[in-house]
């Protein structure tokens, strides 16, 4: 190429004078003509494509690599715009970097750029421009050279797609389709509407009866399952997305699926796809020469962009799915901010309750059991309390039902049972000349099953000297109900060393009575359903059924050996109507709500006040 002029050639669309100075031994006076040959013999024949480029941009020589790689002749390139064949855009921040070598301000500039074929085939290359001389302002000229990256980006791409993509449906995974939802929330919305203005969506959903399959089938069919599903979702989502740019269908791990929707147009848009994502997958499966049937369970959340987090949105996602699951399966249910605080609040309560116990946040009040015959109080019911430190004072349906449901109950009971049975005898022994008090503790179920409650109930007695006549355990008609084996012997046991065992709420149960007769029941408490039906107040008339279920109730308890307590007497008449069927004792707000133990110490040998 030495004889090669180097100025433009016909029909490059360049002008005259653009055609660059030839490189001379005047411009470089101590390099001989042979030498220079011998460099532009080197150049022209090089491995690598390179041109040399004027500070003007233009190139000034091309070699047959650089010619070889975009498919052009070398000498139809001299005198074009470098920046035109390297694909730098004007006013971009690689183009000022590129500029800056030109002028000699910048020593090197470098960069990857998507550049063309002449059949139009794209190829990704790595641009690097250098002065030509020892330092930038050494030489009027730069050197362009451009390396062909195509096959190491193909592989970069391919080993991202494998890292984003789920092998067994082809779906994006949870990595690809958490970095969708991330861009979502912080991206404006195309159409240029405020981002405030924005929503998003999110139906995450998993397969009802996949570990059935999985466990039956074996996981290659559970595979191809899944597969199966996948194309389902991803019709649906592409029927109902086509208005919008189409929706993000990722398989997130296991069984489970989601649907991200940008830019929603609001919750209907979200409850539709799910209905649509139920229908399409109760259609049975032809699967590996099995005809399986199987549903979903589907987290409905839509909210505005502004404000939301893709972790909020992913554990609002997932707790809706959980109530879905816990609602039926087979459906969808759409986020409740309502239930979702109730279920905080749970949750806060069930993660403090028992450290709670150990920092005495629990107290108990107590509410008197008053003789119907005298109005004298018989006894009294422990009712524990929570002061909870953000919550105020909780009553016992607050927190008991998680308490039994975690096994934070048997703490919590043992507690209750020996602080109730330290203000019993506290009682005693303050007023020696009275009736000794009972109390009444109430036993969850799992206490007979998770604790040793027989050897707690003796260890408390004794450490507190109480007697066990004056302890009454109460447990629900449905906890006793059907008791054998452990629950059994435990009642038995507590029985035989003289403590009372009373049958809570009973008559809302059940209606078999036989297990009257084998446990060993000591009293019986009417639920207080029976005794509101007994008011003449407030315009109200008495229940004739109501007051003939109660008094057979009452005979029949009597006839077995059973005193009677009737629960919830708030007025004169019931307790006038309870007395003359033969209650033995009452408990309501007639008499006394649950009070602090000092109001009970008033009260000791003394006749409640009536209203």
């Amino acid at each position: 190429m030495s004889g090669t002029p180097e100025g433009p050639t016909p029909g490059t669309g360049t002008v005259p004078d653009a055609s660059p100075p030839e490189v001379t031994h005047r411009d470089h006076p101590g390099t001989g003509l042979s030498e220079l040959r011998d460099y532009r013999a080197a150049f022209a024949s090089a491995a690598l494509p390179m041109a040399v480029v004027d500070r003007r941009g233009r190139i000034v020589r091309a070699n047959d690599a650089l010619g070889g790689l975009i498919g052009a002749d070398p000498a139809s390139l001299a005198g074009r715009l470098a920046a035109d064949l390297a694909g730098l855009g004007p006013d971009t921040p690689a183009r000022r970097s590129y500029t800056e070598v030109l002028r000699g301000t910048r020593p090197r500039f470098r960069c990857a750029r998507q550049l063309k074929h002449a059949d139009g085939r794209p190829l990704w290359a790595e641009v690097t421009v250098v002065p030509m001389g020892d330092t930038a302002a050494d030489t009027d000229r730069v050197l362009l050279s451009v390396t062909d990256v195509s096959d190491r980006r193909e592989l970069r791409e391919r080993l991202h797609h494998l890292r984003t993509h789920d092998p067994v449906t082809r779906l994006p995974n949870r990595t690809l389709f958490l970095e969708r939802l991330s861009a979502a929330l912080e991206t404006p919305p195309p159409d240029g509407s405020s981002h405030r203005q924005s929503r998003i969506g999110l139906c995450y959903l998993d397969v009802d009866g996949f570990k059935a399959v999985n466990d039956t089938l074996g996981h290659q069919t559970g595979d191809r399952l899944l597969a199966a599903v996948a194309g389902r979702l991803t019709d649906c989502a592409e029927a109902e997305g086509h208005r919008t740019g189409g929706h993000l269908v990722a398989r997130l791990g296991g069984d489970e699926f989601a649907i991200l929707v940008e830019d929603s147009s609001g919750t209907p848009q979200l409850t539709g796809l799910a209905h649509s994502v139920l229908t399409a997958l109760q259609r049975p499966f032809e699967v590996s020469g099995h005809r399986l049937s199987v549903s979903a369970s589907i987290g409905v959340v839509e909210r505005p962009s502004a404000g939301t987090s893709a972790t909020a949105l992913m554990q609002a996602a997932d707790t809706t799915l959980y109530w879905a699951k816990e609602d039926g399966r087979a459906r969808w249910t759409l986020f409740d901010p309502e239930r979702n605080a109730h279920r905080m609040t749970r949750q806060a309560l069930s993660s403090t309750l028992r450290p709670a116990v150990e920092r005495g946040e629990f107290t108990l009040e107590y509410q008197p059991l008053v003789g119907m015959a005298d109005e004298v109080v018989r006894g009294v019911e422990a009712l524990v309390r929570w002061n909870h430190p953000r919550f105020g004072l909780l009553a016992p349906s607050r927190f008991v039902p998680i308490a039994e449901e975690d096994g934070a109950i048997v703490q919590l009971g043992r507690w209750v049972l020996r602080a109730a049975c330290l203000q019993a005898r506290r009682w005693q022994l303050e007023h020696p000349d009275e009736t000794a008090l009972f109390i009444s503790v109430n036993v969850a179920v799992r206490q007979l099953w998770d604790s040793d409650l027989v050897a707690d109930v003796a260890a408390i007695l004794a450490e507190t000297g109480l007697e066990p006549r004056l302890l009454q355990l109460e447990l629900t008609e449905s906890a006793v109900m059907g008791s054998s084996g452990r629950p059994l012997q435990v009642l038995h046991a507590l029985s035989d060393m003289g403590v009372r065992i009373a049958i809570d709420d009973f008559g809302t149960g059940y209606s078999n009575l036989a297990y009257l007769s084998r446990l060993p029941v000591s009293v019986l408490k009417l639920d207080g359903s029976f005794v509101r039906g007994f008011r003449y107040e407030d315009g109200a008339h008495p229940s004739p059924a109501d007051e003939t279920i109660v008094e057979a109730m009452v005979q029949l308890a009597h006839r077995l050996g059973l005193t009677v307590t009737a629960e919830c007497v708030e007025t004169s008449g019931q307790a006038e109507r309870l007395r003359r069927i033969g209650c033995d004792t009452g408990q309501g707000w007639l008499y006394s709500r649950a009070v602090a133990p000092e109001r009970i110490a008033e009260l000791i040998g003394t006749r409640t006040p009536e209203g």
